[in-house]
């Protein structure tokens, strides 16, 4: 059965608030309830900052990622459950536009960049790293070899692969399991 939607902002803001104090109790279904009554609207500040739906929807998973984590530490005397939310996504969509900005698809890669390829040719023939990551799809691979082995952050590869940021964590996150798998 559906819980009803508040009418009225202060509905709105007090059915807010009870599903953050029972996020911080490790209720799964709270955070549902904080999804079905914002979702939209926080996509909607980070359209407005991002000016791309596919950034604005990885700003508000990252919103909802970070408010299930940090449910605890909302203080209602600090402000409402409401502003405390959208400070959240607000935050995120702003850490993403910097790093778009900072290493866009349109930045010229550096002669002397690392070639992904070329660590894995290090690794012995017999090796089962190597094995295992000849078996990724290029780009996870190289995602994942540049982010730990020449140490590039997630925005960094964006730019230099010309891919959004949220795939850059998508393909090093899927790529590590499929590792693990493999040497598993």
């Amino acid at each position: 059965m559906a819980e009803e939607l508040p009418s009225d902002r202060s509905e709105l803001e007090a059915g807010v608030s009870a599903a953050i104090v029972r996020c911080a109790a490790g209720e799964a279904s709270a955070l549902r309830v904080i999804y079905d009554l914002e979702a939209a609207r926080m996509v909607g500040v980070a359209i407005r900052i991002l000016r791309r739906r596919d950034l604005a929807e990885e700003a508000t998973h990252d919103a909802f990622m970070r408010i299930w984590r940090s449910a605890r530490s909302y203080d209602q005397s600090r402000g409402s459950a409401r502003a405390w939310i959208y400070t959240i996504v607000r935050n995120q969509a702003l850490t993403i536009l910097r790093d778009e900005r900072r290493f866009g698809p349109d930045e010229p890669l550096d002669s002397e960049a690392p070639e992904p390829n070329s660590a894995i040719a290090r690794l012995p023939e017999s090796s089962a790293l190597r094995h295992c990551l000849e078996q990724l799809d290029t780009g996870r691979r190289s995602a994942i070899v540049l982010a730990y082995v020449h140490g590039f952050s997630h925005g960094e590869l964006a730019g230099r692969l010309g891919v959004p940021l949220g795939t850059i964590k998508s393909w090093i996150r899927r790529g590590l399991v499929s590792l693990q798998e493999c040497m598993g």
